[in-house]
């Protein structure tokens, strides 16, 4: 199994699984919210649930 890698989100404390990553510009992250560069200020993971405060 591939190790975790950290989300390219510079606010994301998250860990990207090779399973659940979301590629954009040849950078990995954990969510479509951190590809996109958190637009309307929506968390990573619904309500917060990881503890990342990257949409702040």
């Amino acid at each position: 199994m591939a190790p975790a890698t950290p989300c390219a989100c510079s606010r994301c404390t998250c860990e990207v699984q090779a399973s659940q990553v979301v590629v954009r510009d040849g950078q990995s992250f954990c969510s479509e919210a951190c590809a996109t560069g958190h637009p309307n200020h929506e968390p990573c993971h619904g309500s917060g649930s990881c503890g990342c405060t990257c949409a702040d």
